[in-house]
């Protein structure tokens, strides 16, 4: 687990540049409550730990315009208070009240949660449904990534710790045709992994009767936050209410393909609950798109 250098930057740029001395031996650290257990398990060794988490840039929640922008070193629980997110994209305010423990969500941070690159996390599942971009800071300057081409396999992101930093996470917000809403199946409400979690975001036409726009965002049911796209597209133009809402639930459950595991459930079991899990969360989105 030891580590030789504990670094506290006092801007981004100069956190990068701590990195870049290291070449490749460093890795950035905020919240800590996935790194810390990972090099205590030598999942993971390092030389320099860069201390990011008191970097006052990093821990904003803002609009700009349409578009939320939330720092990468939000915690968990300013996240899920913050009246903006709330009100605005609150499927992501649900996923990250369900993050861990009290203790867990004060220290965590979002970026964090999503650089673990965790297939179920309850943040990054509320972010894809959201369409969310990733703003990353590298020495080859700022990128801007769809989240979920970060994803590259369980533990695994495209983002490198050890040469580049998270710094926020951008996405349109909802306006009042829109609602959004986060589900989560655990066999307890606190650390517990998640049987099934899964996240709505809606669009509603003028008259409050149709789907003009869904997107369905489920885990773990993938290597990686899954999109249920033929679902998605079954639902648009279609009726709130009806046939066509359990036609695409069946389509989201043969999609998703969830295995069997010994630490959530079965197959069966899990196919079963896609297409339960979707319906509340369709049901409380269309309520919030309705007002």
């Amino acid at each position: 687990m030891k580590w030789k250098k504990y670094l506290l930057p006092a801007s981004i740029e100069e956190a990068l540049e701590m990195l870049a001395e290291y070449q490749g031996q460093a890795r950035v650290i905020a919240g800590g409550t996935d790194l810390i257990p990972q090099l205590k398990k030598r999942e993971r060794k390092v030389e320099c730990l860069v201390d990011i988490s008191r970097l006052d840039e990093l821990k904003g929640i803002e609009l700009q315009g349409d578009v939320i922008r939330v720092g990468a070193g939000v915690t968990h629980q300013h996240l899920s208070s913050s009246d903006l997110i709330r009100e605005k994209a609150a499927a992501l305010a649900e996923g990250a009240s369900a993050v861990g423990s009290p203790q867990i969500r004060y220290m965590g941070t979002v970026g964090g949660n999503i650089v673990n690159a965790q297939p179920a996390a309850d943040t990054a599942i509320p972010l894809t449904a959201l369409d969310a971009q990733a703003e990353i800071v590298g020495s080859q300057g700022t990128r801007l990534e769809l989240l979920e081409s970060l994803y590259v396999r369980p533990g695994e992101s495209t983002v490198n710790a050890s040469a580049e930093i998270l710094v926020a996470l951008r996405f349109r917000a909802l306006d009042g045709n829109e609602g959004s809403s986060f589900g989560r199946l655990a066999k307890r409400r606190a650390l517990s992994l998640p049987i099934l979690n899964a996240a709505v975001v809606t669009t509603l036409n003028g008259d409050g009767t149709a789907f003009e726009d869904v997107r369905l965002a489920l885990g773990p049911v993938a290597l990686t936050p899954f999109r249920a796209r033929k679902a998605e597209e079954a639902l648009r133009g279609k009726a709130v209410e009806g046939e066509a809402v359990e036609r695409a639930l069946e389509v989201a459950a043969q999609e998703a393909q969830p295995r069997s595991n010994p630490l959530r459930a079965s197959r069966e079991y899990r196919e079963e609950m896609v297409k339960v899990l979707l319906r509340r969360a369709l049901e409380r989105a269309v309520r919030a798109a309705e007002g």
